[in-house]
């Protein structure tokens, strides 16, 4: 039998330091698997406080401001895979001042042979004008329901903060694009291919 030699000091210290090394990394992964749970809510409220990445804010009231400088607002649509929608501005672009509100409607119809619901979600660009941009009124991150072959118009009432024009950064913009993607709310049990946060009033089923 051979006989085995006793375990050195050094080789001790290197057991220990790697057995510690083992425990951080286990506690580091499972920190990083409670961090990714909150990490969507985080970032939406982020994006909301700050206007990062685009994403427009909510306002109560109109701006009791308005100025000469004018910016030309475009409007974007896209559906996500899956919904079988045709969706688009009525507008494809308007010309506003600085504070003055502002309507203008989207549509959607539905070409699936049986009735589907999406949700939109939303973005402008540049990005760095996302925390000027006000709406009053929209249809994002709400249920719309839409029966086979129906449309749906819904407004987005909107405008942009007078302060965009004390912003150095921004003083070049000209135009700014607000974008729309659409996609499909599947039926109770199923996955959704998008989460719906903060639901308001749905625009109305057009018969």
């Amino acid at each position: 039998m051979t006989n085995q030699k006793p375990e050195t000091t050094q080789q001790a210290k290197v057991n220990r330091g790697n057995a510690t090394v083992a425990v951080i990394c286990v506690g580091v992964f499972f920190g990083m698997v409670g961090l990714s749970f909150a990490a969507v809510p985080l970032y939406q409220l982020f994006c909301q406080v700050t206007g990062y990445g685009g994403t427009t804010q909510r306002a109560e009231e109109a701006s009791g401001t308005i100025l000469d400088r004018e910016i030309i607002v475009s409007f974007d649509s896209n559906i996500a895979p899956g919904l079988n929608w045709d969706f688009k501005p009525k507008q494809k672009k308007v010309r506003v001042k600085l504070g003055q509100v502002t309507e203008i409607m989207y549509e959607a119809k539905s070409l699936a042979p049986q009735s589907t619901t999406g949700t939109s979600t939303f973005n402008v660009v540049p990005f760095e004008a996302g925390s000027y941009f006000n709406k009053l009124d929209c249809f994002c991150f709400t249920e719309q329901p839409l029966r086979a072959g129906k449309k749906i118009d819904m407004p987005v009432v909107f405008f942009i903060d007078p302060d965009l024009d004390k912003d150095e950064n921004l003083k070049h913009i000209r135009e700014i694009t607000l974008s729309y993607t659409f996609f499909e709310l599947l039926k109770d049990g199923e996955e959704e291919t998008a989460a719906v946060a903060s639901p308001s009033d749905a625009a109305t089923d057009k018969l």
